[in-house]
């Protein structure tokens, strides 16, 4: 293939890549991402290694995970979907949604300040997996809530696994009835 050739299919995926949305991603949350997020540090795994294994920041996944449905007929056994992460990292799930209901906003708030030990200066490297906006809003959302020190981690887990990296099963922090 010829240099020209290759810079033509590099320059159609850089027209292919989303472009920032104004506000938050409302819908098909499984999706190509920007390669951006405006005022944010975008990491590569190399990065997110670099990070966790110095502990120079707090590590947040944002995966969503369905609740135990309430019509569930007596007896019934519910298996949540197991999920392994990032070793250290705080899960919570749900926060990553386009609109957040103001108990979920508080939740993630919450979550936030635990991880950065009431910080807004410290280092929140927001993930969940590759091409999901999730993490995304997430990270975003943590910049309008104040914290200046915001990486956003687009590969996630899918990057992290990939290279081989350590995960361990994870538990997400109990969140509030909906």
């Amino acid at each position: 293939m010829s240099a020209q050739q290759v810079s033509a299919q590099q320059g159609q995926a850089r027209q292919q890549e989303p472009f920032e949305p104004e506000g938050y991603r409302t819908d098909n949350y499984r999706a190509p991402v920007p390669a951006t997020l405006e005022g944010a540090r975008v990491l590569t795994t190399a990065d997110a290694e670099t990070i966790w294994r110095a502990k120079s920041g707090a590590f947040v996944d944002v995966l969503p995970r369905a609740p135990k449905p309430k019509s569930l007929p007596a007896g019934t056994v519910w298996r949540d979907t197991p999920r392994k992460n990032i070793p250290g990292s705080i899960w919570l799930p749900d926060t990553g949604y386009g609109a957040l209901p103001p108990a979920m906003d508080d939740y993630f708030q919450r979550g936030l300040a635990q991880a950065s030990h009431g910080d807004k200066a410290a280092l929140l490297v927001i993930y969940c997996l590759a091409d999901c906006w999730m993490s995304w809003n997430a990270a975003k959302r943590a910049l309008a809530y104040g914290y200046a020190n915001v990486a956003w981690y687009p590969d996630g887990t899918d990057g992290w696994e990939h290279a081989k990296l350590p995960t361990e099963e994870a538990q997400p922090e109990p969140r509030p009835e909906q």
